[in-house]
């Protein structure tokens, strides 16, 4: 397997940028994830990477080898589309030895290559059946299994769980896992949905209009979004928003909402303005004796936990809860932040104040 390492990569189709300057590395090895809503460039990355789309400017590194203008035929990759894109006339053995037969294999070495592929798959009860009448679950090992006969340098996957539904998309996922783990195979893999993303990456790129927002490991991505749109983007409910204008300088650990005072991680930096109170909903508890008020407009039970909706005076926060604690619609309570892990952003540029909570945050647009 291999490194893949990305510098300043830039695409352009006429006027419209799809991807600016990215510069990001993958270890050999990791389970990558490129994440983002549809249209910031994702795809496009995983595109220029597999030799699909040439980039504008910039440079791609497959295994140390330079590889940019290079045809895809010409690195050692192995795609998995969304679709499943197999060969409707060939039964399940063919699809999978199709590369192999291509590239003039012997047949014995075939025919032990898609035992074992079948083997690693649980696939080798259908190996003689035609994939038309497969199930989407099925057609999508089919796909994997073409993929990984070759063995590859890299594995690249757009959206390859996009058309199965929910139940075989999350029992999916966690095979894919598993099976990147027994193969330590680098993988990269693109992907709209965030659960997904955290689920299965070892590092993950948020993207958004073409610009890398962050760059990290899924926990440090959630406890510490570089900006308010990875903050509203990983998470469900996302980190609540509480607009205020303040001022304080390297070292303070405390601000003003509504003439409450509430904390916050050590501040690196100075700030000054209009600004925003990050904070996710486990991080809010409803407490008697806290200063800070807010009135329950709404409750979401959820079995074990339940969303309290509260109005502020500086904007919606939801809280999540046990489902044992009392909370009636109307109610005026207290609200009490965990301080720790709190994110304070700018809202001019969207990023957050740099603290103890952001030390480490890898991020590069």
């Amino acid at each position: 397997m291999a490194e893949i390492r990305i510098q300043n990569l830039r695409k352009k189709f006429g006027s419209f940028t799809a991807v600016q300057s990215s510069t990001f590395t993958i270890q050999d090895g990791e389970f990558f994830m490129l994440l983002g809503p549809s249209g910031c460039g994702k795809t496009t990355t995983l595109r220029m990477i597999a030799g699909l789309e040439l980039p504008t400017s910039g440079e791609i590194f497959i295994d140390g080898e330079e590889v940019g203008q290079k045809r895809a035929s010409q690195r050692d990759i192995a795609f998995v589309f969304q679709m499943f894109a197999l060969y409707p006339h060939m039964n399940v053995r063919k699809n999978i030895s199709y590369p192999l037969v291509s590239q003039g294999m012997k047949r014995a070495d075939i025919q032990a290559k898609v035992a074992e592929v079948a083997r690693i798959l649980g696939i080798e009860d259908i190996l003689d059946r035609p994939v038309g009448g497969l199930s989407g679950g099925d057609r999508q090992r089919v796909a994997l299994g073409r993929a990984i006969v070759r063995n590859p340098k890299c594995f690249l996957m757009d959206e390859p769980l996009g058309a199965l539904d929910a139940e075989f998309r999350e029992r999916m996922a966690e095979e894919l896992r598993a099976l990147h783990d027994r193969m330590g195979a680098t993988t990269v893999y693109v992907t709209h949905d965030q659960l997904e993303a955290m689920q299965m990456g070892d590092k993950i790129v948020v993207m958004n209009h073409g610009v890398i927002e962050q760059f990290g490991e899924p926990q440090d991505i959630y406890d510490k979004p570089a900006t308010m749109f990875v903050a509203e983007f990983i998470g469900s409910p996302h980190m609540n928003f509480l607009k205020f204008n303040g001022r304080a300088g390297p070292g303070a650990t405390t601000i003003e909402l509504h003439q409450q005072t509430v904390g916050m991680p050590c501040l690196h930096e100075a700030f000054d303005g209009d600004m925003i109170y990050g904070v996710r909903p486990e991080h809010v508890r409803l407490s008697d004796s806290a200063g800070y008020r807010g009135e329950i407009t709404a409750t979401e039970y959820l079995g074990t936990t339940q969303i309290v909706t509260l109005k502020t005076h500086n904007g919606e926060v939801k809280a999540r809860i046990a489902s044992s604690e009392h909370a009636s619609v109307g109610e005026t309570v207290g609200l009490d932040f965990n301080a720790s892990t709190v994110t304070v952003f700018d809202t001019q540029t969207g990023r957050a104040i740099r603290s103890d909570l952001n030390d480490g945050v890898m991020s590069h647009g």
